[in-house]
Protein backbone atom coordinates (compact mmCIF):
# COMPACT_ATOMS: atom_id res chain seq x y z
CA UNK A 1 0.00 0.00 0.00
CA UNK A 2 1.41 3.21 -0.59
CA UNK A 3 1.86 5.85 1.94
CA UNK A 4 0.43 9.53 1.57
CA UNK A 5 2.76 12.05 2.89
CA UNK A 6 1.83 15.41 3.75
CA UNK A 7 2.38 17.38 0.89
CA UNK A 8 4.16 20.69 2.14
CA UNK A 9 2.39 24.24 1.03
CA UNK A 10 4.12 26.35 -1.63
CA UNK A 11 6.63 29.09 -0.52
CA UNK A 12 4.52 31.81 -1.68
CA UNK A 13 1.59 31.25 -0.01
CA UNK A 14 1.41 33.95 2.81
CA UNK A 15 -1.31 33.31 4.59
CA UNK A 16 -4.16 30.92 4.99
CA UNK A 17 -7.76 31.86 5.47
CA UNK A 18 -8.65 29.79 8.57
CA UNK A 19 -12.21 29.61 11.33
CA UNK A 20 -11.13 31.22 13.87
CA UNK A 21 -14.17 31.15 15.92
CA UNK A 22 -17.30 29.93 15.96
CA UNK A 23 -20.71 30.15 17.54
CA UNK A 24 -22.62 26.65 17.88
CA UNK A 25 -26.20 26.45 17.24
CA UNK A 26 -27.13 29.82 18.55
CA UNK A 27 -30.98 30.52 18.45
CA UNK A 28 -31.49 33.35 15.79
CA UNK A 29 -33.63 35.95 18.15
CA UNK A 30 -34.68 38.74 15.39
CA UNK A 31 -34.35 39.76 11.64
CA UNK A 32 -34.87 43.12 10.10
CA UNK A 33 -34.76 43.29 7.25
CA UNK A 34 -34.72 47.04 6.86
CA UNK A 35 -31.30 47.69 8.89
CA UNK A 36 -28.81 48.15 7.09
CA UNK A 37 -27.28 45.08 6.60
CA UNK A 38 -24.81 42.42 9.27
CA UNK A 39 -25.44 40.12 12.10
CA UNK A 40 -26.10 41.80 15.93
CA UNK A 41 -24.71 39.43 18.35
CA UNK A 42 -24.81 39.99 22.07
CA UNK A 43 -21.45 41.39 23.17
CA UNK A 44 -20.93 38.29 25.83
CA UNK A 45 -20.77 36.44 22.50
CA UNK A 46 -18.48 38.30 20.38
CA UNK A 47 -16.07 38.20 23.48
CA UNK A 48 -16.57 34.28 24.48
CA UNK A 49 -15.43 33.77 20.82
CA UNK A 50 -12.43 36.10 20.38
CA UNK A 51 -14.43 38.17 17.73
CA UNK A 52 -14.19 41.52 16.83
CA UNK A 53 -16.94 43.78 15.32
CA UNK A 54 -16.46 44.28 11.93
CA UNK A 55 -15.10 40.83 11.26
CA UNK A 56 -16.10 38.60 8.54
CA UNK A 57 -18.26 35.95 9.28
CA UNK A 58 -19.84 33.12 7.63
CA UNK A 59 -23.54 32.29 8.93
CA UNK A 60 -25.62 29.07 8.08
CA UNK A 61 -28.83 28.00 8.77
CA UNK A 62 -28.91 24.66 10.60
CA UNK A 63 -32.75 24.65 9.17
CA UNK A 64 -32.85 25.71 5.66
CA UNK A 65 -28.89 25.08 4.77
CA UNK A 66 -28.90 28.90 3.91
CA UNK A 67 -25.35 30.52 3.88
CA UNK A 68 -24.63 34.03 4.18
CA UNK A 69 -21.48 36.27 4.62
CA UNK A 70 -21.37 39.41 6.35
CA UNK A 71 -20.20 41.56 9.70
CA UNK A 72 -20.25 41.13 13.09
CA UNK A 73 -21.46 44.26 15.30
CA UNK A 74 -21.87 44.07 19.20
CA UNK A 75 -24.94 43.87 20.63
CA UNK A 76 -26.31 44.49 23.83
CA UNK A 77 -24.20 42.56 26.37
CA UNK A 78 -26.49 39.59 28.55
CA UNK A 79 -28.94 40.05 25.62
CA UNK A 80 -28.71 37.01 24.08
CA UNK A 81 -29.53 38.56 20.84
CA UNK A 82 -28.25 37.23 17.56
CA UNK A 83 -30.29 39.15 15.06
CA UNK A 84 -29.85 39.08 11.09
CA UNK A 85 -30.01 42.30 9.43
CA UNK A 86 -31.06 43.56 6.05
CA UNK A 87 -31.55 40.68 3.11
CA UNK A 88 -30.12 37.88 5.54
CA UNK A 89 -33.40 38.32 7.09
CA UNK A 90 -35.38 36.52 4.81
CA UNK A 91 -33.02 33.65 4.84
CA UNK A 92 -32.99 33.64 8.58
CA UNK A 93 -36.15 33.83 11.07
CA UNK A 94 -36.41 34.04 15.18
CA UNK A 95 -36.11 30.40 16.22
CA UNK A 96 -33.81 28.85 13.81
CA UNK A 97 -30.25 27.29 14.98
CA UNK A 98 -27.05 28.95 13.19
CA UNK A 99 -23.74 28.16 13.15
CA UNK A 100 -21.47 31.77 13.15
CA UNK A 101 -17.89 31.27 11.93
CA UNK A 102 -15.64 34.22 11.90
CA UNK A 103 -12.31 33.67 9.76
CA UNK A 104 -8.90 35.25 10.10
CA UNK A 105 -5.42 34.93 8.18
CA UNK A 106 -2.95 32.63 9.63
CA UNK A 107 0.37 32.63 8.46
CA UNK A 108 1.95 28.98 7.50
CA UNK A 109 4.54 29.21 9.80
CA UNK A 110 2.09 29.17 12.52
CA UNK A 111 -0.62 26.97 11.68
CA UNK A 112 0.39 24.83 14.74
CA UNK A 113 -0.23 27.57 17.25
CA UNK A 114 -3.65 27.89 15.00
CA UNK A 115 -6.35 27.99 17.87
CA UNK A 116 -10.39 27.70 16.72
CA UNK A 117 -12.54 28.91 19.81
CA UNK A 118 -16.10 27.50 20.30
CA UNK A 119 -18.64 28.58 21.72
CA UNK A 120 -21.98 26.23 22.76
CA UNK A 121 -25.00 27.72 23.65
CA UNK A 122 -28.13 26.83 25.68
CA UNK A 123 -31.43 27.83 23.92
CA UNK A 124 -31.36 31.42 24.92
CA UNK A 125 -28.17 31.74 23.87
CA UNK A 126 -26.18 31.84 27.34
CA UNK A 127 -22.75 30.15 27.27
CA UNK A 128 -22.72 26.72 28.42
CA UNK A 129 -19.30 26.65 27.45
CA UNK A 130 -16.02 27.55 25.17
CA UNK A 131 -13.71 24.88 23.83
CA UNK A 132 -10.65 25.61 21.98
CA UNK A 133 -9.80 23.20 19.20
CA UNK A 134 -6.60 22.85 17.63
CA UNK A 135 -6.29 21.71 13.73
CA UNK A 136 -3.67 19.09 14.45
CA UNK A 137 -6.36 17.14 16.88
CA UNK A 138 -9.55 15.70 16.16
CA UNK A 139 -12.70 17.86 17.39
CA UNK A 140 -14.40 17.10 20.67
CA UNK A 141 -18.02 14.94 19.73
CA UNK A 142 -17.37 15.24 16.26
CA UNK A 143 -18.13 18.85 16.40
CA UNK A 144 -16.36 20.38 12.94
Amino acid sequence: MPTHTKTPLSPSVASIRMAVAKLHAVTVTQADLHYVGSITIDEDLVDAAGMVPFQMVQITNQSTGAFWQTYVIAGERGSGIIGLNGAPARHFLPGDKAYVVAEGQVEPSRLHEHVLNVVFVDARNNIVKVEQQRATAKPAGGVA
